[in-house]
């Protein structure tokens, strides 16, 4: 298991989410890259050293560092859609190899090389600018139906990145709450919400939310299920 590429974003405008700018145009870079804790959502600041967020109220900070997608699922994506996926082109800022990113635990720690320690919090919605960036009608709708987002980590031990370095897992938590999971709850199998609650290391903002539509359902009762339209997590992407 290791980085394929290390990807850093660069700055394009953002028609589709009435922004200035979006960082979703990510590229590989050769050699190391840093990695550090962004602190608090709110800056615009992510865990790689070089790139940064613009929707700066919904995006980047603790949760949210870094974004990791398989390289074997956008070879997936390739042969369905016809056409290359460079490492990068779905905004990830670390594409990797041998690892099942999306079956990844809330709360499972990967070690990168030998000092970055990075934690599996929570998986990518898509949403507009996703759609918009590359330039497919229904996308938000496909990549949901597929249910195969990549993952969003926290920084736990900062350090220098590359490609070719080697990933190991170092910790997988004692519970079965998925990447895969917590996607599909999020979106299109809400009773899938209950079970997202062990996992201790799921954000504070999903937790919430996750509460609030098992209230709201509760109250409705059985002959009321919910069922989403859209994918319903506020703001989460990689933009």
């Amino acid at each position: 298991m290791h980085l394929l590429s290390v990807n850093i974003g660069k700055v394009r405008t953002n028609p589709w989410k009435g922004l200035t700018a979006t960082g979703i145009d990510k590229r590989p870079v050769d050699g190391p890259v840093a990695v550090t804790a962004p602190g608090p959502k709110g800056t615009g600041a992510v865990g790689l050293a070089g790139d940064r967020v613009y929707d700066v109220a919904h995006h980047g900070g603790t949760d949210q560092a870094v974004y990791a997608y398989a390289r074997e699922d956008l070879d997936r994506w390739e042969t369905e859609l016809g056409r290359p996926l460079p490492s990068g082109t779905f905004g990830e800022n670390l594409t990797t190899s041998g690892i099942d990113v999306t079956g990844a635990l809330i709360g499972e720690r990967w070690r990168i090389g030998p000092d970055v320690v990075l934690e599996v919090s929570c998986p990518r919605i898509p949403c507009g600018t996703f759609q918009g960036w590359l330039e497919l009608a229904g996308w938000i709708k496909r990549f949901t139906q597929a249910a195969v987002p990549g993952a969003y980590l926290r920084v736990i031990e900062p350090g220098e990145i590359r490609a070719g370095d080697t990933v190991e897992v170092v910790f997988r938590p004692d519970h079965d709450v998925s990447i895969a999971l917590s996607f599909r709850a999020f979106t299109t199998q809400p009773d899938l919400l209950p079970r997202l609650l062990v996992a201790d290391a799921l954000p504070h903002d999903d937790r919430d939310q996750a509460r609030k539509r098992i209230g709201a359902n509760a109250a409705r009762g059985p002959a009321a299920q919910e069922v989403p339209r859209k994918p319903q997590r506020p703001s989460v992407d990689v933009l």
